[in-house]
């Protein structure tokens, strides 16, 4: 899968990543790919805009075991899985997983102990219409994920919308 992940994200790194997890509802699946599609003025086209993994080898997948893979790629700074929760709820919010977080594992004690025994979010919930704006601010390093998750926290649905 590793290899695979690589190749997709190659092809186009300003295209997000998105991994289909759960399988039990096609018609909600169509429904995120349409909305990311719409998004990114995509409507139409035979391939979306945006990396779409659709292997049942993923099906239930955890999101531990989409960072273990994902984060193996240095291209990636995010993924999205199209879990359980996207699939039933009507807001069919992605989970966006953060793949710079292992970047703070060497931090010094003595100078960031606060940080260590406090990290920030590594996962937050993005309604479709949004992701491409989050993917792309983190490839560019415009907004931190920790930004997102406080903007998720403060919506009534606990979710990043489309700004």
């Amino acid at each position: 899968m590793v290899k695979e992940l690589s190749e997709i994200v190659r092809a186009d790194e300003w295209a997000p990543l998105v991994i289909r997890t759960d399988w039990t509802d096609d018609a909600a699946w169509r429904e995120v790919v349409a909305e990311l599609d719409r998004v990114a003025g995509d409507e139409g086209r035979s391939e979306s805009s945006a990396h779409l993994v659709e292997d049942r080898r993923w099906d239930g997948a955890t999101s531990e075991d989409a960072l273990v893979v994902a984060a193996r790629d240095e291209e990636l700074s995010v993924v999205f899985l199209a879990d359980g929760v996207t699939m039933r709820s009507p807001l069919r919010p992605l989970l966006a997983l953060d793949l710079g977080a292992d970047d703070d594992e060497d931090l010094d004690p003595m100078y960031y102990q606060e940080l260590i025994d406090a990290p920030p979010p590594r996962e937050v919930r993005v309604v479709p219409a949004a992701v491409h704006m989050v993917h792309g601010n983190l490839q560019l390093a415009n907004v931190d994920f920790p930004e997102f998750a406080e903007e998720a926290a403060a919506d009534p649905d606990g979710v990043v919308r489309d700004l």
